[in-house]
């Protein structure tokens, strides 16, 4: 009898982690072999500053932008008022240009009747391409320095950015999706890569591109885009301690930027390109 109910038991959690390990899945499949190529966004004339994706079926073409000064000014003045209060021993503000809010749209997962998602994400600066393979080795060569100098390092890039920074580009990191749990952001930015992200803050922005997703394992990868998920998972380890794997990066494409503060000259104003 004592057999039969551990015999149960076991049989019901099996069945109910097949149950949970469908859920988080949907109708399309884009892993294989551990790894997936995003083919729903074309970056091959990227250096003419245009993009291509395929947005609700469709391929379309987006210029690329560049981030405004207002944005600049405000995102690289809170991330040095962040690492400042973290050098003090004081806990960082969770609203600023670190994590951003991401709206996407496209494919439902098997857990919902609904298509669009929100998800925080941390957010972050990419070098020039031409600045990347510099700042990866300098990175490398104070990786072993105590937290102090590791903040000093920081501060050193982001007091330079007008020199060291794409504007065009912000960079982040999937870090939950896999083969046996696909996050909703994810199915989202494969099937559909338009996104809106929005900053928690006063001043606030919101920024509309197209989210390009770069799995570390993918064989059609340029060596520029090996050199990105380097940089954002070397750059992620830097402050919050070394992991045991590459995460999947995400690239987001500017192509419009707004003002979201409230009063006087925002609530949704254009900013870039100009109306």
């Amino acid at each position: 009898m004592i057999k039969q109910l551990i015999l149960s038991f076991f049989i019901i959690i099996t069945m109910t982690n097949i149950s949970a390990s469908e859920l988080e899945q949907a109708k399309i499949n884009f892993w294989k072999n551990g790894f997936f190529h995003q083919e729903t966004v074309d970056i091959s004339k990227c250096e003419a500053g245009i993009i291509r994706a395929r947005i609700d079926g469709k391929w379309q073409e987006y210029v690329i932008r560049e981030l405004p000064d207002v944005f600049m000014e405000w995102d690289i003045k809170k991330r040095i008022e962040t690492i400042e209060k973290i050098s003090k021993g004081k806990m960082p503000d969770l609203s600023g240009p670190h994590n951003g809010i991401v709206a996407s749209y496209g494919i439902g997962r098997n857990d919902t009747r609904f298509i669009l998602n929100n998800a925080v994400k941390g957010m972050g600066f990419i070098p020039k391409k031409e600045k990347l393979d510099t700042i990866i080795e300098f990175l490398k060569s104070t990786y072993d320095s105590n937290f102090t100098k590791k903040l000093d390092v920081l501060t050193s890039l982001y007091k330079d950015a007008d020199n060291i920074f794409d504007r065009t580009k912000q960079v982040s990191l999937e870090l939950y999706a896999t083969p046996e749990f696909n996050t909703q952001t994810f199915l989202n930015e494969m099937g559909n890569p338009a996104v809106a992200i929005v900053f928690l803050d006063i001043p606030s922005y919101k920024i509309k591109g197209i989210s390009q997703l770069l799995h570390p394992d993918d064989p059609k990868l340029s060596e520029y885009e090996i050199k990105i998920i380097e940089y954002v998972n070397l750059i992620h380890s830097y402050f919050h301690g070394d992991f045991d794997k590459k995460f999947i990066t995400t690239v987001y494409h500017i192509v419009e930027v707004y003002d979201n503060s409230p009063g006087k000259g925002g609530k949704g104003v254009r900013l870039i390109p100009s109306p």
